[in-house]
């Protein structure tokens, strides 16, 4: 069966950067999400890496500003679960044919991740116009972005893993990449400690990196 991906590249255009959230208490959902806005960043990746993240989904959905999506997300069945909690986009550490077919069905983006040209081809072959480099940096870091980018060249590519503020103009230099994702921002131990302050300085210092990158 053929399906046809919706475009993400509107999305990503408008956000930069996208946070990975591991949250491990459904209650900092909400704090969580406003520290992010607060700094100039007005989309999340809520994992579903602990229990807590369904709940997490929900909760920071109701953020003003905030455009919450789902991580980790690697099956049908938690791709049609993170709709009902509100995700607006969805993300996989790896290609998945049934995420992709309830995400064309609902018109949720979905940001697969890949490694190779075979996976790339199986996302193209889906709709995709945008994928995620995972892991960005284990994986080959820019050069290898570079290399896919031959055979690919229409093809956007959003490196998740080894991203911090030191190398994301490196990163967002490059043509291929529309924006870049990580948690050095918003890293788990800020969230259980409520850090949110800290958070929002991060988060601030990244939009205005950005801001520089992109003037």
């Amino acid at each position: 069966m053929s399906i046809q991906l919706p475009d993400a590249l509107p999305f990503l255009a408008e956000n930069p950067i996208v946070p990975v959230v591991v949250i491990d208490d459904a209650k900092d959902a909400v704090n969580a999400g406003e520290a992010l806005v607060k700094g100039g960043i007005h989309c999340a990746e809520v994992t579903f890496r602990t229990a807590a993240g369904g709940d997490a989904i929900k909760a920071m959905s109701a953020v003003e500003g905030m455009t919450v999506g789902a991580g980790t997300v690697i099956n049908g069945e938690q791709a049609r679960r993170a709709a009902e909690l509100g995700a607006k986009f969805y993300v996989s550490p790896g290609w998945s044919q049934e995420v992709a077919e309830v995400a064309a069905e609902l018109g949720i983006p979905y940001l697969p991740g890949v490694q190779t040209a075979t996976e790339v081809m199986m996302a193209l072959a889906c709709g995709a116009k945008a994928v995620k480099f995972f892991p960005g940096g284990e994986a080959g870091g820019l050069k290898m972005v570079k290399a896919l980018r031959g055979p690919f060249p229409t093809t956007a590519f959003v490196p998740s893993g080894g991203v911090n503020l030191g190398n994301m103009p490196e990163w967002l230099g490059d043509a291929a990449v529309p924006a870049v994702s990580g948690s050095w921002m918003i890293k788990r131990n800020l969230i259980n400690e409520g850090k949110f302050d800290e958070i929002t300085r991060l988060a601030r210092e990244a939009t205005d990196k950005v801001k520089e990158i992109r003037k």
